[in-house]
């Protein structure tokens, strides 16, 4: 009992206040970031199957199809041979080019079915200005009004048709639009004067007066949509030799250039836009076109 008594005796005596270690001593708190630092945790990887990726959700652009692209069945296309095509005048070359021909003068409110030596001055000032008509016959015709359209159009003035004074001094100034430049050969659709311009290397070759999108609404099966020519660089990409139509009415040989959209022939072209979109231009000039090859698949189309 001794020897148990002396052994114990030996021990040393740990005074216990508050929570001790028998070990280390007293406990003190250790901060996480030293536990993470002292017992590092294994990386865990979830399996693939377990991972759930986040959903990313792109809204739908909408597209703008003010109306479709329509391919009529063969029992309602009319081939071109149906229709008379008019004898086409081919100008010598160079005749579209700008000369210094001399003025017409005194030409005293030529119009509509006018005949005479004065039409026939005015055809051939027109053709050397390059505003396409069908021939310079004496006749005023349908193509005839057509080019004193454009010719009024691209001076500035009234609108008529008519050959009056304020028409008769832009024919004595050698009045022509202006295209913008281009490389090779486009098609240029200028919706502020509403012209169709042919341009060879920035070089106005000829001109049509046109009537493009009329801006107002319209609808069709409970769609509606805006009257509008669409803006930007295209080129033919179909054309239907024939007379297409659809529900909006009948187009006469066109040629499409951005979905349902086409330059194509009409018997009412006047000098300001009405169309649903369309760059319409007289059943002469269209078949014009036609006979010349002026607008095949692949010809670029520039509408601004």
């Amino acid at each position: 009992m001794l020897g148990l008594a002396a052994g114990v005796a030996l021990l040393p005596t740990v005074a216990h206040t508050g929570t001790t270690s028998r070990a280390h001593g007293p406990a003190t708190a250790v901060p996480a970031s030293e536990w993470a630092a002292r017992m590092p945790w294994p990386t865990v990887t979830a399996p693939a199957s377990l991972v759930r990726k986040p959903t990313v959700t792109t809204p739908a652009r909408p597209v703008p199809t003010p109306w479709p692209a329509v391919t009529a069945p063969p029992s309602l296309v009319r081939k071109a041979t149906a229709r008379p095509t008019p004898i086409m005048w081919q100008p010598s070359p160079g005749a579209g080019k700008k000369t210094t021909t001399t003025p017409v003068k005194h030409l005293a409110l030529l119009g509509s079915g006018a005949t005479g030596p004065a039409v026939v001055a005015l055809q051939r000032r027109l053709i050397s200005l390059g505003y396409w008509l069908i021939a310079p016959d004496g006749v005023f015709d349908d193509s005839t009004e057509q080019a004193v359209y454009a010719l009024q159009k691209a001076a500035g003035i009234g609108r008529d048709g008519i050959v009056g004074p304020q028409t008769e001094e832009a024919l004595a100034r050698g009045v022509a639009p202006h295209p913008r430049p281009v490389s090779g050969y486009v098609i240029e659709v200028d919706l502020e004067h509403e012209l169709v311009m042919f341009v060879t290397n920035s070089k106005l070759d000829w001109t049509l007066n046109t009537s493009t999108g009329g801006g107002y609404t319209y609808c069709v099966s409970g769609s509606c949509a805006i009257a509008e020519t669409p803006v930007g660089q295209f080129s033919i990409y179909s054309e239907v030799d024939g007379t297409v139509v659809d529900a909006l009415g009948e187009l006469w040989r066109p040629k499409y250039f951005d979905g349902g959209f086409a330059l194509h022939g009409d018997s009412y072209v006047p000098p300001f836009p009405v169309s649903h979109g369309c760059v319409r231009v007289s059943d002469e000039a269209i078949d014009w076109i036609w006979a010349n090859n002026l607008a095949p698949v692949g010809t670029p189309v520039w509408v601004y």
